[in-house]
This record gives structure tokens, sequence and C-alpha cells, in this order.
């Protein structure tokens, strides 16, 4: 018999992998019925069928006439998760006055899991729509926010994290390969801040700072994107830079005498 408290080997639930499927599953068709649901998590619908029922029971997915969705029950547990973050008091107000100034996007991602997550997004007068929102997670080395938290991990982290992700492209123009990832990162740790040239979204620019706790580490980076042709030139190299670093040593400041 296999002592499971002191196997190398972790164990793990079959069913709960199910029902995380099926709710991933949601996440992609928005709203379906059973037959779909099933058919595209390639799970038997009978199967579903009972995972989906216990799940609305406890609200976490809501049945109207023959279709499933998502309920907000997931709305207040991230609500709840992100209102935990160290400076979420001050985080928010700081990117809507970032948003206001530059009239672009701004957005404050941190990571978890060896991925980049956004945790506020703001639009100024002037933002254009991207393909993130709250609560979207990408890949750390496709952003510019991804690339200023990866700065600020120590080496072995970063390639803890590439080990696991890979270096997958978003279009020609994403690092894919480890050494010049370093060398990039390298150079964003002398400068202060990085850039995104159009490495997440062709013709997206976008320049962001890393933040810090009180104990030096690496807790996000604030980011403002634009259209190149908006950002290109002195906005990126000096305007943008200057402002995005105020505002991050603002929360930091308020972070260490919170």
């Amino acid at each position: 018999m296999i002592d499971q408290e002191n196997s190398d080997v972790p164990a793990r639930i079959k069913s709960l992998s199910t029902t995380f499927k099926l709710i991933e599953t949601l996440e992609d068709l928005g709203e379906a019925q059973l037959t779909e649901i099933a058919d595209h998590s390639d799970i038997a619908k009978s199967t579903a069928h009972k995972h989906l029922n216990t799940m609305v029971d406890h609200d976490y997915i809501v049945k109207e006439e023959s279709k499933y969705r998502l309920g907000f029950r997931f709305l207040d547990i991230g609500g709840h998760v992100r209102s935990q973050f160290p400076g979420v008091n001050i985080i928010k107000p700081k990117l809507q006055e970032l948003a206001e100034k530059t009239n672009e996007v701004t957005q404050f991602m941190t990571e978890e899991s060896g991925l980049a997550v956004v945790l506020y997004r703001e639009s100024g007068r002037h933002g254009v729509p991207s393909r993130t929102r709250t609560g979207t997670r990408m890949y750390l080395h496709q952003t510019a926010s991804g690339k200023a938290i990866l700065s600020q991990l120590p080496p072995k982290r970063v390639n803890e994290i590439i080990d696991r992700h890979g270096l997958p492209a978003a279009n020609d123009m994403t690092i894919t390969d480890r050494d010049t990832l370093f060398e990039e990162l390298e150079e964003i740790r002398d400068r202060g801040y990085s850039f995104s040239l159009g490495e997440s979204t062709k013709g997206l620019f976008a320049v962001s700072a890393p933040m810090k706790a009180p104990d030096d580490t690496v807790i996000g980076a604030c980011t403002v994107s634009g259209p190149s042709h908006r950002m290109r030139g002195k906005p990126i190299k000096e305007e943008m830079p200057h402002l995005i670093l105020s505002v991050v040593n603002e929360i930091e400041l308020t972070i260490a005498h919170s």
C-alpha cells in the first residue's frame, strides 16, 4: 500500500478535474445546452449532467430553461481574492489617474503559477480594445508587464516558469528564445521598465514598470498600452515611463506605510 501522506506524487481527485473542465468549457462557450457542453469537454453526457446539476445547487452555475452558464458566485469569489491583494485600495485609483493622464489603457498585473494575471484594467478617453480583461491570464514573456515582473525574479524561478509554460509565440514579434529573453530581462533591470512593441498584439505598444513590496520582492507591474502610431517615439521612450514610474513609486510608498 502506498503511503499517500509521504508519497512524492501528490494525490488527486479525478472528479474535481471533471468539474473544473466543465467550468472552463462554459467559460469558452458562454451559454450552452448539455449536449454541446459534453461534446466540447469530451465528457460523457450523464457525467456532465450530474456535475452541472451539483454546481447549480451551489449557485456556481445557473440553468435557464435548457441552457447552462457560469453564475455570479464566481464574481463574488474573484472579488474577495482581489481584495486580499496588497495595495488594493490605492492601485485602482492610481490606474484611473494614469488612464486619464495618458488617455490610453492602463493595467495592473501580478504573477501566479508562472502566468500574468490582470487584476485591474482602466481605459482612458482614447483607449483601444485589447484581448485582456480583469482575470485574464497570459504568458509572462509575451507582455510588457510580464517581462517587467520576470526581470525582478531570480534566474532559477524564471527558468522554472519557462520549463513549465515554454515560450510560445503570440505572433512573429514574440521572444521565443531563452537566451534572448534573459538578455532583455537584464536590460529591463538596468532601465527600470520594459517595453512590448507588438509582441503580444500586433500594432499595440506598451510600457510597464515592476512594483515591489517593502521586502523588495516583486508583486506586480503597472502598464500603459496603446496603438503604435500614438505610442511610438517620445511617448513610449520618455513620457509614459516617467508617468508609470511615478505611479509605481506612490503605490509602493503607500503599501510600505499602510
